[in-house]
């Protein structure tokens, strides 16, 4: 087969050469015929050829002057048509086109030499010369013209129409729902787009680099959508009071959203006059000692951040059950009456005499402190202040005046769902004092959770802006079951790199693979691959071109491909996002995935918080109740320190439980 294609070729080849030969002799007769002078001055003339021209005239050629030219010419023009050479990429149609129409104004044109005064012989020179010269420049021309590439590959560099896909155009709305309006790229066509994110009980990650946009065109309208919804909330606000006006004033607009009357608290360590008071450790919520033992961890995983990848060692555990005793001695006595951090922060600062005493007096701790008393009593301190002075130095950075004030009173109860009193709960941090408020504030937090994810309470939102500023055990947890107790969840970080820094890299994965619904702005490097991946791949068009000396081939094809490479998610502007959405078995979604620009009315917002009020004053505090409150609860440790240790002394049955060394 390959030896008659090539016999085939050649043949054409000798045909489209004789053709060509052909346009030329006509060209040549019609030199001789019109300036036969010429040849006779040149002694080119002979019988035969005169014979040959006599012939020719007979068919009709000369019948006028530019008919043999005509012909001539479409010859050659024939004879082009399969000529092949070499391809140029830069050649072009408006390149070979000025040449060819070059050459057939010099072909066409000569006839206005004999205008010019000359001798006949210097005429037909000039005419042949010129004709001839025309007709090269054709022939060139139409050579090139094989040598053009019709078919361009995409001019576009950074393959962004091939990489767009259809995304959900329908605004589809439930009592949970947040919908966010966008605008989409469709093959070159912006089209209008929901981003739908009908089930938040799945968890909602918002991912994006600072600046990216996460709290103006996500958590905002989290916050606004659910609370106009009749979500009861809670807000860790780590800029205070960004989100926390937001909560506030959306909430003043839309009390009537809920069912009973709702209320709104505040907890701000900076400023306290705009701060409501809350204990964490409220006994009514400490069931039993596995409650104290979850706190303590809290605490002191907040404080020393580093011991979340340490959990199980020797010296982390031995520091949280230490405070775990402690909590759960206050929890038991007198019914909980001193049950409050500052009490424990103080108590744990007591003599070991003492403090070792005492806490032998509560039967529930005895298996805790044992290890404690046994190291001090035989005189293994340096083993003993390895297990409790990290927590006593740990919690002494707590000891503040306004921390205290904040966490002694009794506003509120952190069960911010609970059908009869739903509450709106922002709690706020300062980027300066990120760890010793963060400590505190995660306690919060983790009380707040076990309150909250419990069944028949009503629907709420938690809200966590820069999440891992915050150490909460069992968010995967939390996320996993809340599910069934209508507990939405909305996570807002920069970087999953910062969440593995902050929680370790087990549990980070574990929070990245169990969030349902990711939406995330401009993030690089580890990131930005994960999120390609779970977006997955779609059909793109890819097309190559091979050029040869003979010919050129172009070859189609469509390949599964990233639908969102990591390097488009990498130079996101702001206000872009790419992610997915969850969906139910009730409402299936089949466009799951989006790239899009989120649609904000900027208007609106200036104008809203232009109108914004401010959170206002719970109660006119100055520097001397602060420090009263200090120096009471101080003094109440104090007091029930020395009144432990009196009764022990008085009491002979109780005499054995006193520590002396």
């Amino acid at each position: 087969m390959g030896i008659q294609t090539g016999e085939n070729e050649q043949g054409l080849r000798r045909i489209l050469d004789m053709t060509r030969l052909m346009g030329i002799g006509v060209l040549g007769l019609h030199f001789y015929y019109y300036f036969y002078e010429s040849f006779q001055d040149w002694g080119l003339v002979s019988d035969l050829t005169d014979r040959i021209l006599d012939h020719v005239w007979k068919t009709g050629l000369y019948r006028s002057f530019h008919l043999s030219k005509v012909i001539s010419l479409a010859l050659l023009m024939i004879s082009m048509l399969g000529a092949k050479g070499k391809k140029d990429e830069n050649a072009s149609f408006q390149s070979v086109g000025l040449r060819v129409l070059l050459g057939l104004i010099l072909f066409f044109g000569s006839l206005f030499l004999i205008q010019f005064s000359m001798t006949a012989v210097q005429l037909g020179l000039a005419y042949m010369t010129v004709t001839s010269i025309g007709f090269l420049i054709i022939l060139s021309g139409g050579t090139q013209l094989s040598r053009i590439i019709r078919t361009k590959l995409s001019e576009e560099v950074f393959n962004s129409e091939n990489e767009t896909f259809p995304q959900e155009e329908r605004l589809i709305e439930n009592e949970f729902s947040i919908n966010l309006p966008t605008k989409y790229n469709f093959k070159g066509r912006i089209k209008t787009a929901w981003i739908n994110v009908i089930n938040p009980f799945r968890g909602l990650l918002v991912l994006g680099t600072p600046g990216a946009g996460k709290s103006y065109f996500v958590i905002r309208h989290v916050i606004d959508q659910h609370i106009r919804k009749g979500f009861s909330m809670f807000v860790y606000d780590f800029k205070f009071d960004d989100l926390s006006s937001i909560v506030y004033n959306t909430w003043l607009k839309n009390k009537r959203a809920y069912p009973v009357e709702s209320k709104f608290y505040v907890i701000n360590f900076d400023d306290l006059q705009r701060t409501h008071r809350c204990n964490p450790l409220t006994p009514e919520t400490m069931l039993d000692i596995t409650d104290a033992a979850e706190s303590a961890r809290t605490i002191l995983m907040g404080l020393n951040r580093e011991w979340i990848k340490k959990q199980g060692d020797f010296f982390v555990e031995s520091p949280i059950n230490f405070l775990t005793a402690i909590i759960w001695f206050l929890r038991k006595y007198s019914n909980g009456e001193y049950c409050t951090l500052p009490h424990v922060i103080e108590l744990m600062q007591v003599e070991y005499d003492q403090l070792f005493t005492v806490l032998r007096t509560e039967k529930d701790i005895e298996v805790l402190i044992n290890p404690f008393v046994n190291a001090y009593l035989n005189d293994v301190m340096e083993q003993l202040e390895g297990q409790i002075a990290s927590a006593k130095i740990s919690m002494a950075r707590l000891s503040s005046a306004q921390l205290y004030y904040v966490l002694s009173g009794n506003d509120f109860t952190l069960d911010i769902n609970n059908p009869k009193e739903p509450k709106l709960v922002c709690m706020g941090n300062n980027p300066q004092k990120i760890q010793i408020y963060g400590a505190v504030l995660s306690l919060y937090v983790n009380r707040l959770v076990k309150l909250v994810n419990q069944k028949g309470k009503l629907k709420s939102s938690l809200v966590f802006d820069e999440f891992p500023t915050i150490y909460l055990n069992g968010m995967d947890s939390l996320i996993a079951t809340a599910r069934s107790n209508q507990v939405a969840t909305t996570l807002g970080l920069q970087d999953l790199s910062q969440l593995r820094k902050d929680y370790g890299r087990e549990q980070a994965e574990v929070i990245m693979g169990i969030v349902g619904n990711v939406i995330s702005g401009q993030v690089t490097g580890d990131s930005a691959k994960q999120l390609s991946e779970r977006i997955g791949k779609i059909m793109q068009d890819r097309k190559s071109l091979s050029i040869n000396s003979s010919d050129t081939s172009v070859s189609k094809s469509k390949q599964l491909e990233a639908a969102v490479p990591p390097s488009t998610i990498s130079s996101l502007s702001s206000g872009e996002f790419v992610g997915m959405v969850a969906d139910n078995p009730d409402c299936k979604l089949d466009l799951k995935a989006f790239h899009a620009e989120i649609i904000n009315d900027h208007q609106r917002i200036k104008k809203e918080e232009k109108a914004y009020s401010p959170i206002p004053e719970i109660r006119k505090v100055d520097t001397s109740i602060v420090q009263r409150n200090y120096l009471q609860i101080k003094q109440e440790v104090a007091d029930l320190v020395n009144s432990e240790m009196e009764r022990l002394l008085k009491d002979p049955a109780l005499k054995h439980l006193v520590v002396r060394k």
